[in-house]
């Protein structure tokens, strides 16, 4: 990751742009705040990100996993069992969650005034 921006109009060059084209991926923020709590099944992990199918929640992990934001545990069970559980970067996301809830409890009431339609 460059340290800064080289191009100040293309975020991408910059850390915060390239963070941001991994963590804007649908389900992606779900899935980690889910994870904050502790290690889940996959199953367990679909119902508490919730509508997120099962393809979807099997392509972010292995995406997470190669990141190196998630690490996969294969539980030598019968039937077979796989946990998933967030890697020490992928616990270093808890700040950004929290910047979020902060900012939704401090703004979003506001913006979704500004985005409801006008009644006459």
């Amino acid at each position: 990751m460059n340290e800064r921006c080289h191009d100040p109009h293309d975020v991408r060059s910059c850390p915060a742009g390239e963070a941001i084209e991994i963590l804007q991926e649908k389900w992606v923020l779900h899935i980690v705040h889910s994870l904050l709590g502790g290690a889940k099944g996959f199953n367990e992990l679909g119902r508490e990100v919730g509508g997120c199918n099962p393809t979807t929640l099997t392509q972010r992990l292995c995406r997470l996993e190669t990141l190196g934001l998630v690490y996969k545990t294969v539980h030598s069970v019968t039937p077979p069992r796989c946990s998933y559980d967030l890697t020490d970067a992928g616990l270093a996301l808890e700040s950004v969650i929290d910047s979020i809830r902060g900012w939704a409890l401090t703004h979003l009431s506001e913006v979704e005034e500004r985005t409801e339609p006008a009644t006459t």
